[in-house]
């Protein structure tokens, strides 16, 4: 394929790489070269997923066996702790999309802190990015290390980062509350998760202490311009994908609901992926599924300084392997949504 983004995938059988792979075996602009895993070396990924059985992909290889002089770009969908390992050995003309969290914080001790793991790449942090596409569609470009945000940030971020950044809604006593299918877990569920009926019941986990509290923290701090910590409890449901967060925030000033819904409107007007609901309507994860939308709704509380936001992404899409995509197209200077819908 002339012109084609020469890809390679590492950690391509887990619910993440084999998303990317539906995504980007149909993407115009893309040629898949290598499948990378650490097990089942030399089966066809259709052995995991049969829907991909149709499609011409390469065989599943080791990562030490990629050619990086045929690589403008590898998707690392690894257990944290290895993607800034492969960032170390990478080509200049090679640029790395990561999905796990080793470039998401920027400072290295709180990444030791909360993920229990020593940077191997300190000197590549600062030569990253965080992005949510919304916010970065100017930057990507510029860097080589592209680091997708979590899918409950991402859910949480779209609507809040724009209302914190203009001072529109109170910093402090923020809570979010937030349930996702347990896809979200990875295929090792089991092992991580010890609920009792885990696939019949609500279950809440990391009260308090859940990794990606520290990086909510860290941009929404960065967007208030000073330090801001939220109360944040996520929940396993008994259904496969999707994210539904719900916000409660205290509005600041003389404004209203309906003010911060229309702010809101107008800030994401030209972000394709984000559509608002109507004022002060309920929604779910059912028009998100399959989707790369985070579909957000604003509404009122009985108390009449305060709102709730419901957002609502597909965790492996939005919140996972259709970001990543989003990234790759405006890192590429392609349009966002190519391969997408």
């Amino acid at each position: 394929m002339k012109d084609s983004i020469n890809i390679a995938i590492a950690g391509a059988t887990g619910y993440i790489g084999l998303e990317l792979i539906k995504i980007l075996s149909k993407h115009p602009n893309v040629k898949i070269v290598y499948l990378c895993a650490t097990k089942n070396i030399g089966k066809k990924i259709s052995f995991f997923d049969k829907s991909l059985k149709a499609k011409n992909l390469p065989k599943i290889s080791k990562l030490k066996d990629i050619h990086w002089s045929k690589i403008n770009l590898i998707f690392t969908a690894l257990p944290n702790g290895e993607a800034h390992r492969i960032a170390k050995i990478l080509p200049t003309h090679t640029k790395l999309i990561d999905l796990s969290a080793d470039f998401r914080l920027k400072n290295p001790n709180e990444y030791k802190k909360w993920y229990g793991i020593n940077h191997k790449s300190k000197n590549l942090i600062q030569k990253s990015i965080y992005s949510i596409t919304e916010f970065q569609k100017k930057r990507i470009n510029q860097y080589n290390i592209i680091s997708c945000p979590g899918c409950y940030p991402t859910s949480v971020q779209l609507p809040l980062i724009p209302l914190i950044a203009a001072n529109l809604v109170k910093s402090t006593n923020i809570i979010i509350d937030s349930k996702s299918g347990y896809s979200g877990a990875g295929k090792k569920i089991k092992k991580k998760f010890k609920f009792k009926n885990l696939y019949d019941s609500v279950s809440a986990y990391g009260v308090g202490s859940h990794r990606h509290l520290s990086e909510i923290d860290q941009e929404l701090s960065k967007a208030a311009n000073k330090k801001i910590n939220v109360t944040f409890t996520p929940h396993l449901i008994p259904m496969f994908r999707g994210i539904l967060s719900t916000i409660y925030l205290e509005i600041k000033g003389k404004n209203k609901p309906l003010q911060i819904y229309n702010f809101l409107k107008r800030f994401h007007k030209n972000n394709f992926f984000v559509r608002m609901a109507p004022f002060n309507k309920s929604i779910g994860t059912g028009d998100v599924m399959n989707t790369n939308f985070c579909n957000i709704s604003v509404c009122k509380d009985r108390v009449s300084k305060k709102i709730i936001i419901i957002s609502a992404i597909d965790n492996l899409l939005k919140g996972g392997s259709g970001q990543a995509v989003q990234n790759m197209n405006v890192a590429y200077n392609l349009k966002e949504f190519i391969g997408l819908v």
